[in-house]
């Protein structure tokens, strides 16, 4: 019997040839706190259902860090699907979209192929937790193209079909477990029986299927209710399903056909007379004096400020900018976090006391000298930016904390119209694989960064994870309290950015912990078809972040 040689964190053990990488991810399992999920041999991330071959250095991966928790849920998804399946039919799993997550629930519409109510999630979860205790096993195949296009065509599954239609790689990885096949981008678990932790309640045209957070993995959380959210959300997967364009493969086939042009200005129509809705139901209120706009990273927040104040001036009103960024306190009175850095996130680091003070004396008409932020620096300064309010003035204050009740506390709630942007992605990779709106805003932030601010792919990346935590504590709370959200996502962006992100993720080298990262994005990018950004208009949301954007940002 052949003997290799494993490496683990600085150990060397030896095993008998063939010994899969679940055994000895059991005998390291006391090690670590959260459920190991992957393991990288050599640097590259491996299932654990496979095995050793030769001598190597392995490194592992749990539910906690992000590559773990995401081969979670995806593993948890197709367990879900196969209690469709096996409940409800072939039919009613096949035609199941899964298309959103909110909070920590991934909603899965059923398309009225299955009945929504308690008897049927309670027969889900039943045949799902039935597979996890037989730890039915999740097989991983090879097929060539041209096979996996076959299978998924006998098998109704159009859309995957339509997918492997533009992809240039010879073979195409498909799982199956006890007869139900199903193709996902991604790693898969060993097994059913490390799905332990999930619910299935009935929602809307579909369910619920709640998995633990990656902050605490090994437990459910009540669901988080966020109704204005969910409805931001599927009115705009119901304006992909009237456009035609609901996956990768629908729009790579309206690509093809020549048409793009005409379905960038229908979207952009769209999202016009969306912004000109909100700014008439400004109008409407009759007495806001401001605006405060709030939404995460790359969310589009200034592009939209313009535009909508473009709209207010339609209507006689005179909109004025203001950041919140420029009541930053000074640098040596930044709160810090538990690492000692500057906690630029926190309510803290902004001087909310005199952000009030000035907006209460700008609303009774006095003249106000509102102050810039030095971000060289790191002091506020006074450049005689002095403002006094007309009639028809209203201002328009952008910055994370803008939905937040304590940053603008001592003003009247009915002088604040409140509004939540952010890019929430509706298109979908095909019906099983949903493109997380965070993978929408990362490459957004990475392709602006390098165009404005010089910072590598790796450097985005590895701000990544603070930059969500940031978002999770003072942006997510708090969207439900708006009084409007605002869709900046675009059916087509991710084709565009292709063109400008790929050259910055294959910058980054093999050695570097961003690496992991950056190849996801690759293989996520590789299923698009590349549209030139010439076909944007000046305006577009988009141009945000590419360049050429007639707002100068």
């Amino acid at each position: 019997m052949s003997v290799v040689t494993v490496t683990i964190n600085g150990e060397k053990r030896e095993y008998a040839q063939g010994t899969s990488y679940e055994t000895i991810a059991a005998e390291y399992q006391q090690d670590y706190e959260g459920m190991i999920a992957l393991v990288a041999v050599n640097g590259k991330i491996r299932e654990l259902f496979k095995k050793v071959t030769k001598d190597c250095l392995l490194e592992f991966f749990t539910l906690g860090d992000d590559v773990g928790h995401k081969t979670y849920v995806r593993t948890a998804t197709m367990l879900f699907l196969k209690g469709i399946s096996d409940v409800f039919g072939a039919e009613a799993a096949r035609e199941s979209c899964v298309e959103f997550t909110i909070g920590h629930g991934l909603y899965v519409n059923t398309l009225g192929r299955a009945p929504v109510t308690a008897e049927s999630a309670e027969r889900i979860k039943a045949r799902m937790r039935e597979l996890a205790a037989k730890k039915v096993p999740f097989m991983k195949r090879s097929y060539p193209l041209e096979d996996a296009m076959e299978l998924f065509r006998e098998k109704g599954m159009k859309d995957k079909e339509k997918l492997f239609h533009y992809r240039m790689s010879s073979l195409v990885n498909i799982y199956e477990i006890d007869g139900y096949y199903d193709y996902y981008y991604g790693y898969m678990l060993p097994n059913a029986g490390y799905v332990k932790w999930f619910d299935v309640i009935p929602y809307e045209e579909g369910f619920m299927l709640l998995l633990p957070s990656k902050k605490n993995p090994t437990a459910l959380e009540p669901f988080d209710e966020r109704r204005k959210l969910f409805e931001t959300m599927e009115s705009s997967q119901d304006w992909g399903r009237k456009a035609g364009i609901e996956t990768v493969g629908d729009l790579n086939d309206q690509i093809c056909s020549g048409s793009m042009s005409d379905l960038i200005l229908i979207q952009e129509a769209e999202q016009e007379r969306k912004i000109g809705e909100i700014a008439k139901d400004i109008l409407d209120r009759g007495n806001v004096k401001f605006i405060m706009i709030a939404g995460p990273s790359s969310s589009g927040k200034t592009s939209f400020s313009h535009r909508l104040s473009i709209q207010l001036r339609t209507m006689g009103k005179t909109p004025h900018p203001i950041a919140l960024d420029d009541y930053f306190v000074n640098r040596e009175q930044t709160p810090r976090d538990e690492k000692g850095d500057y906690n630029f996130e926190c309510l803290g680091a902004i001087d909310v006391k005199q952000f009030n003070d000035d907006m209460v004396k700008l609303l009774a008409g006095e003249r106000v000298e509102l102050p810039t932020f030095n971000f060289k620096t790191g002091q506020r300064e006074y450049r005689g930016n002095y403002k006094q309010m007309e009639a028809d003035d209203i201002l328009v204050i952008e910055g994370i904390h803008g939905l937040n009740p304590e940053m603008s506390y001592a003003l009247p709630e009915e002088s604040k119209y409140k509004i939540y942007i952010s890019a929430l992605t509706a298109l979908n990779v095909d019906n099983h694989n949903r493109i997380p709106t965070t993978d929408g805003r990362l490459l957004r932030r990475m392709v602006r960064d390098a165009r404005t601010r010089g910072s590598s792919a790796q450097r985005t990346i590895q701000m990544w994870p603070s930059v969500r935590r940031g978002e999770e504590e003072n942006i997510f709370p708090f969207q439900e309290e708006a009084d409007a959200m605002f869709n900046s996502a675009q059916i087509f962006e991710l084709a565009v950015l292709k063109t400008f992100a790929e050259p910055l993720l294959f910058q980054i080298p093999k050695e570097v912990p961003e690496y992991y990262e950056a190849k996801r994005l690759l293989k996520f990018l590789d299923y698009f078809l590349s549209v030139p950004s010439e076909s944007l208009p000046n305006n577009s949301i988009c141009r945000e972040f590419v360049g050429g954007s007639c707002f100068n940002v």
